[in-house]
């Protein structure tokens, strides 16, 4: 069976593309949903001075509001209603997985399957909102407290500001949660990673021309510059090559008997990615440094003040923020392999239809062996995103690189790309085989009829 379906997925072009309907909405379904993503975008919050709000940007770039821009797609340079994007959802997860794991009412929900899932997801939704509130509203009165050159950002500063502020960000976020849930459902892919992706990949173009405009201005010569765009495509490569990179684990089946027919043996394998948890470290690793910041980048505060101290200690290309975001990538990486490959549930998968691992026993020792694979291959995956997201930040603060050739995007417009085509891709094979079934049935029943004749 495996093998045939190997065979399907080697024949699956994308000539049988235009035969595949359903792909084709699901497809067009995700270009109209990030449409209307970068639509919003442009929407500016009411009451803020733009031209303002532009010079103070422009002041404090080259920081955490870089950072934070770079997950919101340009919307919190352009103050818009999705200038906190998704990332208080991917907040709320992380908190909930985190929970998952350690409270026992809620690690006995996630096991009820689809209920006890939809039940964590509704807690998920709710806390959402609740951070959503509290950095809607730090943001809110952060920006009142801004001064440029020509006046104060915000036009009419006061509490129908701040409620109104708070409503239509919030409103943003909670819209974005809902299209991006949408996307998973009704589309390809993650729908969150895609409204990530989808912002990335929209500010790509003015980051290449920002970086040439550096080497047009002498901070760069031809040779330095050549030197980065080939940094560039050679991590671009790296990450291609990591992201494929799994370990096969062989697994037999003997023969066996199914009614009064008996199977001959087979060898089969479980493929072990060396980065099980994707994307998701960077991204959680970057909204959990990004949640306390968000205030303390919106507070206003000068001097010796504590938000002050930290937010400078926090700056991206410190060694202290170097050191949190690493510990935090590579943290994530254990965890959330634990939370999606389970041994124990694997090898007791094995040893209920009959396969076993060459040379290990079944039950506990395979599951001891899983682990202990998953724990050095982990290791190994954990070690190259730390390097692909550490490596570009100390040349984005050696050089003032634009943010979006900085590790993390480029790993998360890697990774979302190989993953919606993997997807794509397995569309076209179950389109393929249900095609062949009804060949399959078409000429058996002219067999049929050709036999009565």
């Amino acid at each position: 069976m495996a093998s045939a379906v190997e065979q399907l997925a080697k024949n699956a072009s994308w000539g049988s593309f235009s035969k595949a309907s359903e792909l084709k909405q699901r497809i067009l379904f995700v270009l109209g949903a990030l449409l209307i993503y970068r639509l919003g975008t442009y929407i500016p919050v009411p009451g803020i001075d733009p031209h303002v709000w532009n010079e103070i940007f422009d002041q404090k770039s080259g920081g955490i509001l870089d950072m934070f821009n770079l997950f919101s797609g340009g919307a919190l340079e352009r103050m818009t209603i999705f200038a906190l994007n998704i990332m208080p959802y991917i907040s709320a997860s992380i908190i909930m997985q985190l929970a998952a794991a350690m409270v026992p009412s809620l690690e006995a929900m996630k096991k009820e399957g689809e209920m006890g899932r939809m039940k964590i997801n509704q807690y998920t939704r709710y806390l959402t909102v609740l951070l959503a509130v509290v950095q809607a509203y730090g943001m809110a009165v952060g920006l009142e407290s801004f001064q440029g050159a020509t006046g104060s950002a915000v036009i009419d500063p006061g509490v129908f500001f701040r409620v109104s502020t708070v409503i239509t960000i919030v409103g943003g976020t909670v819209f974005l949660m809902w299209l991006g849930e949408q996307i998973t459902q009704r589309g390809i892919g993650n729908g969150i990673s895609l409204i990530i992706f989808a912002g990335i990949v929209a500010e790509l173009p003015r980051a290449f021309a920002s970086t040439l405009e550096l080497g047009r201005q002498g901070t760069f010569n031809f040779l330095e510059l050549a030197l980065i765009f080939a940094g560039v495509i050679a991590v671009i490569a790296f990450i291609v090559f990591m992201e494929r990179a799994h370990r096969r684990v062989v697994v037999q089946y003997p023969k066996r008997q199914m009614g009064n027919k008996m199977t001959a043996a087979d060898s089969n394998h479980i493929p072990l990615k060396l980065n099980t948890a994707g994307v998701i470290p960077p991204i959680f690793a970057s909204s959990l440094l990004l949640l306390p910041l968000t205030v303390v980048g919106f507070s206003g505060a000068e001097g010796g003040d504590f938000t002050a101290t930290l937010a400078r200690y926090l700056q991206n290309g410190t060694p202290t923020y170097m050191i949190l975001y690493g510990a935090l990538v590579a943290f994530f990486c254990f965890f959330y392999t634990a939370i999606v490959f389970n041994p124990d549930e694997n090898a007791d998968m094995l040893r209920k239809n009959g396969g076993f691992i060459p040379g290990i026993r079944p039950g506990k020792s395979t599951a001891n062996y899983l682990d202990y694979i998953m724990t050095r291959i982990t290791t190994i995956g954990a070690i190259y995103l730390v390097f692909v997201c550490l490596l570009p930040e100390f040349m984005i603060s050696k050089y003032s690189l634009p943010f979006y050739f900085g590790g993390t995007s480029l790993l998360i417009v890697v990774s979302v790309t190989l993953d919606t085509v993997g997807q794509v891709q397995s569309h076209l094979v179950a389109h393929q085989y249900e095609g062949l079934l009804k060949k399959s049935n078409l000429s058996n029943g002219k067999s049929r009829r050709n036999r009565r004749r």
